[in-house]
């Protein structure tokens, strides 16, 4: 139990680990895809303020200290811009015809691919966008359309560089983080580990010191009955000495259940007929208390496993339904085989409403907030969901309606 405990606290920091390193790298994604659009953005604008050139503030030369700059709100663009932006412009008419051409600033791009590129960014209806490598803006200069593009090869080509590199350290730094996690986790689930094996030998020397009185009390009891007879106050003692036993093995069975390296003994198992026998121990009772039971099992089912445990968890599910079923209630057993072997468990229950079905496993758990005695000990369910684990399947409690509960079992 530990080590599923210690190997389910390694999973969930991992999958915690890749889902902040994936926001992470998500978030830098954004921010440095956003900070190259604003970039190339900024030199479109400048470009389409001067009709296709960069604005005259800043001149073909660089401005002398004497001389002020005008603020045109791109503190971004710098003398040498001009000559390290490749760039393209195309002029269109009122009509979406294109007039004229400027690749004077763009050595890979001819005046036909140029005006392929005018097209297909005015029939993306987008004020700005990406055409292949180029960044463009589309606006309007009052006798028509302009579209400026940019080369932002450069700029993809750095950002990829630095998701990579950004993408490689954050994986290695979350493996390195993970490595620690499970070198340390062992440290971590030791106090638990302690607190799990201290619990274990607790029921193991509860059971060595309460089986001897236990068994005292039984046997003087025989022999106050040879003396006395038979009488309804040494009746309650045996019965409440057999059922104090009883709980005492229930506990140590399922301690025993919760050890990782159990032995489960594997079988071909008659599961139609074990279902049919098993339900058929529990007609009586539920019928004294007017309780129907009706079963739906497929023929020739058969499962691996072992069988003295199946058995025993098929008699937990019916001695749970036959004890928790309304008065003069329905129990309904269905065995299916489609791609696993399914066992369902229903019966009638009143108060299913009130039934917190994800506690119904837990140990000493009853629904019952009063806990009346109702012939049980609250652990029967916790051994069916240690039987099943222990051959790999599932067990679930489910609400059928207002009026239902249902327990489902599926081995594979």
């Amino acid at each position: 139990m530990i080590y599923k405990l210690q190997r389910k606290f390694i999973v969930v920091c991992a999958i915690s680990i890749f889902l902040v390193v994936f926001v992470i790298f998500i978030a830098i994604s954004a921010l440095n895809i956003s900070s190259m659009n604003k970039t190339l953005d900024m030199l479109t604008d400048g470009l389409s303020l001067g009709e296709g050139r960069f604005p005259d503030s800043f001149g073909y030369r660089p401005p002398k200290p004497e001389e002020p700059k005008k603020n045109i709100g791109m503190d971004f663009i710098t003398p040498e811009t001009r000559f390290a932006t490749r760039h393209f412009t195309v002029w269109l008419d009122e009509n979406g015809e294109i007039t004229r051409c400027d690749t004077d600033f763009i050595y890979a791009v001819s005046e036909d691919e140029a005006k392929e590129y005018a097209i297909r960014a005015i029939g993306e209806g987008k004020l700005r966008g990406w055409i292949s490598n180029y960044r463009y803006k589309l606006s309007n200069d009052g006798e028509g359309s302009v579209v400026v593009f940019v080369d932002g090869s450069v700029n993809r080509s750095a950002v990829a560089q630095f998701l990579i590199i950004s993408a490689i350290v954050l994986i290695l730094t979350s493996l390195i983080i993970l490595l620690l996690i499970i070198v340390l986790s062992k440290r971590v689930m030791k106090p638990v580990a302690e607190s799990y094996d201290k619990q274990k030998q607790f029921i193991t020397d509860a059971n060595h010191e309460l089986k001897t009185p236990l068994t005292l009390i039984l046997a003087n009891l025989d022999i106050a009955e040879s003396e006395l007879g038979e009488n309804e106050w040494l009746e309650d003692i045996r019965s409440e000495g057999m059922r104090m036993t009883e709980l005492v093995n229930q506990l140590v069975a399922l301690t025993r259940m919760d050890e990782e390296n159990q032995c489960v003994a594997h079988g071909k198992i008659a599961l139609s007929e074990l279902v049919l026998d098993t339900v058929s121990e529990f007609k009586s009772l539920a019928e004294s208390h007017g309780k129907s039971i009706t079963l739906d099992v497929d023929s020739d089912i058969t499962t691996d496993g072992d069988e003295i445990m199946i058995r025993r968890l098929v008699g937990i599910l019916m001695d749970n339904a036959v004890k928790y079923c309304d008065e003069n209630g329905e129990i309904c057993v269905k065995l299916r085989k489609r791609r696993n072997v399914v066992l369902t468990v229903e019966n009638t229950h009143r108060n299913v409403s009130d039934v917190e079905l994800d506690r119904l496993f837990d140990r000493f758990y009853r629904s019952d907030k009063a806990r009346a005695y109702s012939g049980g000990y609250g652990i029967g369910l916790s051994i069916a969901k240690a039987i099943v684990q222990a051959h790999k399947g599932d067990i679930a409690a489910y609400k059928k309606d207002d009026a239902h509960i249902g327990f489902k079992v599926t081995l594979k």
